[in-house]
């Protein structure tokens, strides 16, 4: 029996993108609800400040220098993760970017880094994890898409493609594994204040994306945390597919 309190003691968890934003936050929810966890990231002074202050609070962690759009780098993040901290029951795929713009004029780079670490990033992830996975009979995988994963909007398509990709994926895996008791869950934010806004390149995108999100009540990123440790945190039984969660003033 696990305490009621920290109901994934015993659990290993790996986070990418968990530097920051609610990779970061993500981290220290389930090192709080009582799992070993794996943060991954490129940087690494982020990664080390947080590996710290987990250390400090009792929980066993491991840094990984991990870029997910290198199908190798996942795959030795999945290996130490799995040698080091003892297994791999929960997999949060968070790591993203939102390179928000219109198609038109647009720089393709944005979408090459968009599809990169969005969409291959998490497959190559997901597909280093999921035979261990298999072959123990259990396990989570969390992919974190988006509201933009459900509704297309102008000064999106890219963004909303790869978040379609995410949630098309994630759909076809859960069907395949489901009854070999791993389960796949959505966790589909809305307007939440990170720090993905500041990273796109379009003057006007990046200029509305900021008004919007100041002009509400957004989302922090431990809001998101709690949403995925609920997920993980069910009874074997109980497959939480999906959950969107938007601020309470976000309209669409």
């Amino acid at each position: 029996m696990t305490d009621a309190g920290r109901p994934l003691s015993g659990r290993v968890a790996l986070v990418t993108g968990a530097s920051s934003g609610i990779g970061e936050a993500t981290a220290v929810a389930l090192a709080e609800a009582g799992a070993a966890v794996a943060v991954g990231a490129r940087r690494a002074e982020r990664l080390d400040a947080l590996a710290g202050k987990l250390r400090d609070d009792g929980a066993r962690v491991l840094t990984l220098d991990l870029d997910v759009t290198d199908e190798q780098s996942c795959r030795d993040a999945v290996t130490r993760t799995r040698e080091e901290l003892g297994g791999l029951d929960v997999l949060v795929n968070n790591a993203g970017v939102m390179l928000l713009g219109t198609i038109v004029g647009a720089d393709p780079e944005d979408w090459r880094r968009m599809m990169a670490t969005n969409v291959l990033g998490l497959m190559y992830t997901t597909h280093a994890a999921i035979d261990g996975m298999v072959a123990q009979g259990s396990g989570d995988v969390v992919n974190i898409s988006s509201v933009a994963g459900r509704q297309a909007r102008k000064g999106a398509g890219v963004y909303n493609a790869s978040k379609w990709a995410v949630n098309a994926f994630s759909e076809s895996l859960r069907q395949e594994v489901t009854t070999k008791g791993v389960r796949v869950s959505l966790v589909e934010p809305g307007a939440v204040a990170t720090e993905l806004t500041d990273h796109i390149t379009q003057p006007e995108a990046r200029a509305a994306s900021q008004q919007m999100y100041t002009s509400m009540r957004s989302l922090q990123a431990e809001d998101v945390a709690r949403a995925i440790v609920y997920v993980v945190s069910q009874p074997p039984h109980v497959a939480i597919n999906e959950v969107l969660v938007r601020p309470t003033d976000q309209e669409r």
